[in-house]
């Protein structure tokens, strides 16, 4: 027959978790903590990133967030995997037309041809005047569709580069659609 005694207790807590339990730490415990916005879609989700040493190492939803209140779609929550993944481009990769094959790129390079082709792009198809001689200074060659979860600051200084600098008409934000 099996006798309890109270005067005896076993060398465990009073809780339902183990004494080695108890023993450890949040891995979050003395990470840096920044607070970012889910890059997904136009609800502008509040994240929290927590970083160490440099490193990402988790990003959660934000509690204190008046949109979400701590709570993440799918893929907000799949943040973290997408940063880290291991498959996850790093690299420009470009194919010059008809190649077979991708060549890696520097990020200069990239910014390059991006600048030398809008400025080709502009230069046949800016308009100074209509046909009735208004002042248009225009290129409708060209589009912009922004991300919902820039602030108003980058949208004013997008639609002051490509409208006022660059002549664009098709500026539109993801916000609006």
């Amino acid at each position: 027959m099996f006798r309890f005694s109270l005067t005896k207790r076993p060398k465990t807590s009073r809780e339902p978790f183990s004494l080695e339990t108890l023993s450890k730490a949040s891995r979050l415990r003395g990470a840096t903590v920044t607070e970012g916005i889910c890059p997904y879609c136009a609800v502008g989700c509040g994240q929290l990133i927590y970083s160490k040493g440099g490193e990402l190492i988790d990003i959660e939803g934000d509690p204190d967030s008046p949109i979400s209140g701590g709570h993440l779609c799918p893929k907000g929550a799949n943040a973290y995997q997408l940063a880290v993944n291991s498959h996850r481009v790093r690299n420009v990769l470009y194919r010059a037309p008809y190649s077979d094959h991708w060549e890696t790129k520097t990020m200069e390079w990239a910014v390059d041809q991006i600048a030398q082709r809008v400025k080709t792009t502009r230069d046949a198809d800016f308009t100074t005047r209509d046909e009735q001689g208004r002042l248009l200074n225009s290129v409708r060659s060209i589009g912009s569709l922004g991300g919902a979860t820039i602030d108003n600051e980058e949208n004013y200084l997008i639609k002051k580069l490509l409208g006022g600098g660059l002549g664009v008409v098709s500026i539109e934000n993801q916000a609006r659609i």
